[in-house]
């Protein structure tokens, strides 16, 4: 395919004709033009890993640290050559298998090549647990893991250009009954043919998601819990979550929270796009803290907007196409609905409120039947 007929190469390509400033979370970002246009393995990476099938050779400067079959252990070669500060660039292909690529922290991974991965239970195919200032500059990755990437207890983790071709598993997980994260970043990621979630966050504390992008996924597109003080730049889901009570964007388990226990904003997305699937926006499980700025969803198989058991939420544009009822809903173990603040066009579809919540506020124009507080 040419270049001009990828959407995620024009992407690319527009980025490296400027420089770029990312404001999030986290501050603003500056991304150098140099870097942008040099691209996966460009320049002089500290290690590369290099060769085909059969025939991989892993280099440290002018040093040879792997030479062999294993593509698994050429690729962890080159991690563990690397000291804190240093590039690792993989632009070899291959399969590790059902096994795991551990990153140690100050290091960067450029993954050029394909890793095709398999299901290893529990684990993920790539790992950094408990490390300081780990960047995945560049992934793509092919198979059925059980976690694409995994991560607990990090503090600067950057994601960059990942992109997940999947025939199963799970995309990016944050575990859930594991250390908390600090200031993590992503810039672009992709994430299509997973049987679970692509992106599920847990316990993230400052976190700037500039996109996910979410195709043919299992369950949810982004999913964050029990995470706080974060920007999302857009989350776009297309056939997320089909036949499934997931969404292409869930808040769950008191996301939002603030460290002191309320609810006062601390969460900003600036787009949700849905087409089809299940849900497209889901808050739910004492969540909220959150302003979404503009929504486009359309032919939802589930609820297009569903807010259950949430505080100070605001969607403050946007439009509903066809699909599922936009409702605000509430179970009975939870407090109910309280401050929530709603400004759509709605079209061909519901807007239901039943129970009725604490200060909810309706600004709804369009088609769509009305029955509301």
């Amino acid at each position: 395919m040419s270049p001009t007929g990828n959407p995620r190469r024009r992407i690319r390509l527009a980025l490296a004709a400027a420089a770029v400033v990312f404001t999030g979370a986290l501050g603003a970002v500056a991304v150098p033009e140099a870097a942008l246009a040099q691209g996966c393995g460009a320049g002089t990476p500290n290690a590369t890993v290099t060769g085909s099938s059969g025939a991989y050779t892993t280099k440290d400067g002018g040093t040879t640290v792997y030479s062999g079959s294993d593509y698994r252990a050429a690729v962890q070669a080159g991690v563990d050559t690397i000291a804190s500060g240093e590039r690792v660039a993989v632009m070899a292909s291959g399969n590790i298998g059902a096994s795991t690529i551990t990153i140690q922290s100050g290091k960067t991974f450029e993954g050029c090549g394909t890793i095709t991965v398999a299901n290893r239970s529990g684990r993920g195919a790539i790992e950094a647990i408990n490390t300081t200032n780990v960047n995945i500059a560049y992934l793509k990755m092919a198979g059925n893991p059980y976690f694409g990437l995994r991560f607990s207890g990090t503090n600067g983790l950057k994601l960059g250009d990942i992109d997940l071709t999947l025939s199963g598993g799970l995309g990016i997980r944050f575990d859930r009954d594991a250390a908390w994260n600090y200031n993590v970043t992503m810039n672009d990621v992709y994430v299509s043919g997973a049987g679970s979630h692509a992106v599920e966050t847990w316990n993230i504390d400052g976190f700037n998601i500039t996109k996910v992008t979410a195709r043919n996924v299992g369950e949810s597109g982004l999913l964050i819990q029990n995470s706080r003080n974060g920007w999302v730049g857009t989350v776009d889901g297309d056939n997320v979550a089909t036949g499934t009570g997931y969404a292409t964007f869930r808040m769950a388990n008191t996301n939002g929270k603030t460290a002191s226990g309320g609810y006062a904003t601390n969460i900003w997305v600036d787009n949700v796009i849905s087409r089809g699937g299940g849900r497209g926006i889901f808050c739910v499980s004492q969540s909220g803290g959150v302003v979404i700025k503009n929504v486009d969803l359309a032919n939802n198989g589930n609820n297009a907007v569903l807010i259950e058991n949430c505080y100070n939420v605001s969607i403050r544009g946007g439009t509903v196409n066809g699909g599922g009822e936009v409702r605000l809903a509430a179970r009975t173990e939870f407090a109910n609905n309280k401050d929530i603040w709603i400004t759509m066009t709605v079209n061909n579809t519901s807007v239901r409120e039943s129970p009725c919540g604490e200060n909810t506020n309706w600004t709804i124009s369009g088609n769509a039947s009305v029955n509301v507080c």
